[in-house]
């Protein structure tokens, strides 16, 4: 149970969640700076570079909390984990979620999870945009 009253926790994901989303918005225009913009409109390497350095820093994270649990470790998770690589990417939680339902051995549930996660999202980015067009 979290020590952290619930003000107390709601601002440690806010104070982390501005700094994941303002560290993912610099990574993107240091890389369109150094990749050039037709590269970067060419293939999403902002995109894939912070999914791909959200999922290490989430898993150093999670494997740190799950060796130095301490009395602090809920404010951690929640400034770090959901806050910070939150705000900076969702996949990152996304690959926790998928690895720690592979190593309790729901292999089938994971693969569901991943599937559905990818075809319902598309879907209802899709539904969205058509839902937007039909009135332009």
């Amino acid at each position: 149970m979290s020590s952290l009253t619930p003000l107390a926790a709601t601002l440690n994901v806010a104070l982390g969640g501005a700094a994941g989303a303002v560290l993912r918005y610099q990574i993107g225009r240091m890389l369109t700076n150094a990749l050039g913009v037709k590269t970067v409109m060419q293939f999403p390497w902002a995109t894939l570079t912070v999914n791909i350095a959200g999922s290490l820093a989430m898993g150093l994270l999670a494997g740190w909390l799950a060796r130095n649990g301490s009395a602090q470790s809920e404010q951690w998770r929640l400034l770090l984990g959901v806050g910070l690589l939150g705000g900076f990417t969702t996949f990152s939680a996304f690959s926790l979620e998928m690895m720690l339902l592979i190593e309790r051995g729901q292999i089938a549930q994971s693969l569901l999870y991943a599937f559905v996660s990818v075809m319902a999202g598309l879907t209802a980015l899709y539904i969205g945009m058509y839902m937007t067009r039909l009135g332009a």
